[in-house]
Protein backbone atom coordinates (compact mmCIF):
# COMPACT_ATOMS: atom_id res chain seq x y z
CA UNK A 1 0.00 0.00 0.00
CA UNK A 2 0.98 3.40 -0.85
CA UNK A 3 2.01 5.96 1.51
CA UNK A 4 1.63 9.50 1.61
CA UNK A 5 3.89 9.68 5.11
CA UNK A 6 7.18 11.34 6.35
CA UNK A 7 6.14 13.66 8.96
CA UNK A 8 7.56 13.99 12.57
CA UNK A 9 5.94 14.21 15.89
CA UNK A 10 6.70 15.06 18.92
CA UNK A 11 4.39 14.00 21.85
CA UNK A 12 5.76 15.86 25.40
CA UNK A 13 5.21 16.41 28.46
CA UNK A 14 4.26 15.25 32.28
CA UNK A 15 0.86 14.38 31.65
CA UNK A 16 0.00 11.32 31.14
CA UNK A 17 -0.84 9.27 27.66
CA UNK A 18 2.20 10.21 25.21
CA UNK A 19 2.80 6.31 24.75
CA UNK A 20 -0.94 5.85 24.54
CA UNK A 21 -1.34 8.61 21.78
CA UNK A 22 1.95 6.90 19.70
CA UNK A 23 0.57 3.72 20.08
CA UNK A 24 -2.94 4.40 19.12
CA UNK A 25 -1.83 6.27 16.07
CA UNK A 26 0.57 3.05 15.39
CA UNK A 27 -2.63 0.92 15.51
CA UNK A 28 -4.44 3.57 13.48
CA UNK A 29 -1.90 2.84 10.81
CA UNK A 30 -1.74 -0.89 11.02
CA UNK A 31 -5.92 -1.12 10.51
CA UNK A 32 -5.00 -0.17 7.04
CA UNK A 33 -2.41 -1.90 6.51
CA UNK A 34 1.17 -0.42 7.15
CA UNK A 35 4.26 -1.58 9.23
CA UNK A 36 4.69 -0.16 12.51
CA UNK A 37 7.43 -0.14 14.66
CA UNK A 38 7.84 0.61 18.20
CA UNK A 39 11.26 1.27 20.18
CA UNK A 40 10.87 1.76 24.00
CA UNK A 41 14.23 3.26 25.54
CA UNK A 42 14.79 3.73 28.71
CA UNK A 43 11.91 0.88 29.74
CA UNK A 44 14.07 -1.76 31.20
CA UNK A 45 11.97 -2.88 34.12
CA UNK A 46 11.75 -2.28 37.63
CA UNK A 47 13.60 -4.25 39.69
CA UNK A 48 11.53 -6.26 42.35
CA UNK A 49 8.21 -5.59 40.42
CA UNK A 50 7.84 -8.15 37.60
CA UNK A 51 4.50 -6.58 36.94
CA UNK A 52 6.17 -3.87 35.08
CA UNK A 53 8.34 -5.66 33.15
CA UNK A 54 5.72 -5.81 29.96
CA UNK A 55 3.61 -3.09 29.64
CA UNK A 56 -0.04 -3.81 28.62
CA UNK A 57 0.56 -1.55 25.24
CA UNK A 58 2.90 -4.19 24.32
CA UNK A 59 1.25 -7.37 25.53
CA UNK A 60 -1.41 -5.97 22.73
CA UNK A 61 0.80 -4.78 19.65
CA UNK A 62 2.37 -8.39 20.05
CA UNK A 63 -1.09 -9.87 18.89
CA UNK A 64 -1.01 -7.68 15.50
CA UNK A 65 1.05 -9.06 12.94
CA UNK A 66 2.15 -5.81 11.55
CA UNK A 67 3.00 -4.29 15.16
CA UNK A 68 6.45 -5.02 16.17
CA UNK A 69 8.57 -4.09 19.15
CA UNK A 70 11.79 -4.02 20.86
CA UNK A 71 12.92 -2.18 24.12
CA UNK A 72 16.17 -0.84 25.14
CA UNK A 73 16.89 0.05 29.11
CA UNK A 74 18.08 -1.45 32.43
CA UNK A 75 15.64 -2.70 35.49
CA UNK A 76 17.15 0.51 37.32
CA UNK A 77 16.82 4.03 37.18
CA UNK A 78 19.48 5.99 36.03
CA UNK A 79 22.22 7.15 38.40
CA UNK A 80 25.96 8.25 37.95
CA UNK A 81 26.98 4.50 38.51
CA UNK A 82 24.80 3.18 36.23
CA UNK A 83 24.73 5.79 33.36
CA UNK A 84 26.94 3.81 30.92
CA UNK A 85 25.15 0.58 31.06
CA UNK A 86 22.09 2.82 30.16
CA UNK A 87 24.01 4.57 27.76
CA UNK A 88 25.11 1.62 25.54
CA UNK A 89 21.28 0.27 26.09
CA UNK A 90 20.10 3.23 24.73
CA UNK A 91 23.23 3.30 22.06
CA UNK A 92 21.58 0.05 20.82
CA UNK A 93 18.29 1.32 20.23
CA UNK A 94 19.82 3.98 18.36
CA UNK A 95 20.66 1.66 16.08
CA UNK A 96 17.89 -0.20 16.00
CA UNK A 97 16.05 3.03 15.15
CA UNK A 98 18.56 3.87 12.31
CA UNK A 99 17.29 0.39 10.73
CA UNK A 100 13.70 1.06 11.34
CA UNK A 101 13.67 4.44 10.00
CA UNK A 102 15.80 3.66 6.91
CA UNK A 103 12.27 2.52 5.16
CA UNK A 104 11.94 -0.74 6.38
CA UNK A 105 8.69 0.65 8.37
CA UNK A 106 6.05 3.10 7.13
CA UNK A 107 5.46 4.31 11.08
CA UNK A 108 8.44 4.45 13.65
CA UNK A 109 7.60 5.39 17.55
CA UNK A 110 10.90 5.99 19.57
CA UNK A 111 9.35 6.24 22.75
CA UNK A 112 10.77 7.73 25.72
CA UNK A 113 13.86 8.78 23.44
CA UNK A 114 13.40 12.90 24.60
CA UNK A 115 13.35 11.71 28.38
CA UNK A 116 16.84 9.81 27.26
CA UNK A 117 17.95 13.04 26.60
CA UNK A 118 17.03 15.15 29.28
CA UNK A 119 18.80 12.40 31.29
CA UNK A 120 21.74 12.35 29.38
CA UNK A 121 21.29 8.52 28.17
CA UNK A 122 21.63 9.92 24.70
CA UNK A 123 22.86 13.01 23.24
CA UNK A 124 20.44 16.03 21.30
CA UNK A 125 22.55 15.36 18.12
CA UNK A 126 21.98 11.72 18.30
CA UNK A 127 18.03 12.01 18.37
CA UNK A 128 18.47 14.96 15.36
CA UNK A 129 20.77 12.86 13.23
CA UNK A 130 17.82 10.20 13.62
CA UNK A 131 14.80 12.64 12.51
CA UNK A 132 17.29 14.22 9.40
CA UNK A 133 18.23 10.62 8.05
CA UNK A 134 14.90 9.02 8.25
CA UNK A 135 12.91 7.77 5.34
CA UNK A 136 11.01 10.35 2.93
CA UNK A 137 8.23 7.93 3.61
CA UNK A 138 8.86 6.81 7.31
CA UNK A 139 6.30 9.01 9.91
CA UNK A 140 8.10 8.74 12.86
CA UNK A 141 7.10 9.71 16.70
CA UNK A 142 8.86 10.39 19.32
CA UNK A 143 8.04 10.90 23.20
CA UNK A 144 9.20 11.89 26.32
CA UNK A 145 8.60 13.87 29.57
CA UNK A 146 10.42 17.11 29.13
CA UNK A 147 10.09 19.92 26.25
CA UNK A 148 12.41 19.52 23.38
CA UNK A 149 15.11 21.35 23.08
CA UNK A 150 14.08 24.04 19.94
CA UNK A 151 16.18 22.23 17.08
CA UNK A 152 13.93 19.60 17.32
CA UNK A 153 10.41 21.18 17.64
CA UNK A 154 12.07 23.12 14.15
CA UNK A 155 12.45 19.82 12.95
CA UNK A 156 9.16 18.55 14.20
CA UNK A 157 5.99 18.70 12.34
CA UNK A 158 3.42 18.26 15.08
CA UNK A 159 4.08 19.24 18.29
CA UNK A 160 1.91 18.31 21.20
CA UNK A 161 2.22 18.89 24.66
CA UNK A 162 0.64 16.81 27.51
CA UNK A 163 0.10 18.56 30.26
CA UNK A 164 -0.53 16.99 34.07
CA UNK A 165 -3.24 19.09 35.33
CA UNK A 166 -4.90 16.36 37.81
CA UNK A 167 -3.75 12.91 38.89
CA UNK A 168 -4.89 10.23 40.86
CA UNK A 169 -1.02 9.88 42.07
CA UNK A 170 -0.89 13.28 43.70
CA UNK A 171 -3.54 11.49 45.52
CA UNK A 172 -1.69 8.43 46.84
CA UNK A 173 -2.89 6.39 44.34
CA UNK A 174 -0.17 3.95 42.50
CA UNK A 175 0.24 2.76 39.05
CA UNK A 176 -2.94 0.79 38.02
CA UNK A 177 -2.04 -2.30 36.00
CA UNK A 178 -4.27 -2.04 32.67
CA UNK A 179 -4.41 1.81 32.93
CA UNK A 180 -1.04 3.46 33.67
CA UNK A 181 0.68 0.25 33.12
Amino acid sequence: MENNFGLVHVLWGNGKGKTTSAVGLGLRAVGHGFKVHLIQFMKGGVKGHPEYNEYGEVKAIKKFQNFTYEKFGIDEWVTKENLEKHRAEALKGVESAKNALSGNYDVVILDEILYAVLLNVLKTEEVIDLIKNKGKNTELILTGGHKPIPEIIELADYVTEIRKEKHPYDKGIQARIGIEY
